[in-house]
């Protein structure tokens, strides 16, 4: 028998315990020993639960016993959660975690304990919910030199998005609707203005090149200024307005992440990702393009990739399984001076097409969707000369990167 602890008995907590009684005997053929939470750690009690019988409120309970062999992780934020996952950790016990604040932040530093004690720290769910896509691009693509990863990260903006294109609503309204299925936070800023992203294209990027990728280092939009106007724009172009989170390696030296609303068309690979699925583009210079695709949140989804780095973890005691991501700090493209182009929209009565174009050179005029307003598509401009520009127009109503 394999014990385990769980800190935390929210939504995810409370799946993993799911998740090993309703597959229980699946994953005892797979980790080759049968899986018991020995005990779940939460500062709550939760009377009538069958759970009582093995809760504890002393982290200590649980970092003392020599018999509990994995800690998962699954408070969210960073403190305490870092204190214990270190200490676990320390003490000779894997971990696992979905913690996106806590792998962004420490995740080198937690690997090389973990590495330097013969343990494991792992993280599938901290990035695409149930979407495998760490171990991907730890184990299945390291023949390749990864240049790109382009991800749908965040299903609440997703689900946003959608709403907006699909029945005509605003922001503020398609946000409620969110709020009222559960989708989104009463507080709902790490995810609209693209933080939630942020942390996840992090973790990725410092994955794919092996070097720490600060998030703070990151460029970051989020949707909350989209309209429905550029919604509008966007049906009548034949395109859709995602939030990406990108991360690209223009040459051996050169690497540039961002997280901002980008506008496609249906030749981009995640053209289709709708509602609240994640969808995450992969590039590599030998495989070629990988897509990813599924439920990005979620109690189940997200619980099933915990078990899975769970059942990894019993499979390889006294074995670390080796994640090349070094404490090393990878600095990132100055962001003004990655290029674009870029959909504008700008007042008739204060631009003229012949002035819009003296100051872009050769633009793509949209299709008029508004009465006394000009909408173009500008040619490849880096960052900075695009925010110049915008100092020279009169009337100016709103940009959006473009990728089509």
């Amino acid at each position: 028998m394999i014990n385990i602890a769980v800190l935390g008995y929210g939504t995810i907590g409370s799946g993993v315990v799911e998740v090993l009684k309703l597959n229980g005997d699946s994953i005892c053929k797979r980790a080759g020993d049968r899986i018991n939470v020995k005990y779940v750690l939460d500062i709550r009690d939760f009377p009538g639960n069958p759970i009582m019988e093995i809760l504890v409120h002393d982290v200590n309970i649980i970092l003392n016993d020599p018999d509990v062999k994995i800690v998962v992780e699954v408070m969210g934020g960073t403190e305490p959660a870092y204190t214990y996952v270190k200490e676990a950790l320390l003490r000779g016990k894997s971990v696992v975690t979905s913690n996106k604040e806590l792998v962004a932040k420490y995740g080198a530093e937690l690997i090389d304990i973990a590495k330097e004690r013969n343990t494991n720290f792992l993280f599938e769910a901290s990035v695409g919910g149930g979407i495998p896509i760490i171990r991907p691009l730890n184990q299945s693509l390291t023949a390749d030199e990864i240049v790109e990863i382009t991800g749908i990260l965040n299903g609440t903006t997703n689900y946003i998005l959608t709403k907006m294109a699909e029945e005509g609503i605003d922001f503020e309204t398609a946000l409620k609707n969110a709020q009222s299925l559960g989708y989104a936070e009463r507080d709902p800023s790490a995810d609209v203005e693209g933080y939630d992203s942020c942390r996840k294209i992090a973790i990725l990027s410092s994955l794919a090149y092996g070097m720490q990728v600060d998030y703070e280092d990151i460029y970051t939009e989020g949707i909350s200024k989209i309209t429905d106007t550029d919604i509008k724009y966007a049906k009548a172009l034949g395109a859709r307005i995602k939030l990406f989170a990108t991360s690209i390696r223009e040459d051996d030296d050169s690497v540039y992440a961002m997280v901002a609303p980008v506008m496609i068309r249906a030749n981009h690979p995640l053209y289709s990702v709708n509602d609240v699925f994640n969808g995450i583009f992969v590039r590599g210079n030998v495989i070629g393009d990988v897509m990813f695709y599924g439920s990005g949140a979620g109690k189940l989804p997200t619980a099933s990739a915990v078990v899975a780095d769970v059942v990894d973890c019993a499979k390889h005691f006294n074995r670390n399984i080796w994640t090349i991501w070094s404490s090393k700090k990878l600095e990132l493209t100055d962001i003004n001076k990655v290029k674009h182009r870029f959909f504008v929209r700008v007042l008739k009565n204060e631009n003229s097409i012949d002035s819009l174009r003296e100051l872009f050179g050769d633009i793509e005029i949209a299709p008029e969707v508004v009465e006394n307003e000009i909408a173009f598509i500008t040619k490849e401009i880096a960052e900075k000369e695009m925010k110049d520009k915008k100092e020279k127009l009169s009337g100016f109503l709103g940009s959006i990167r473009v990728r089509f």
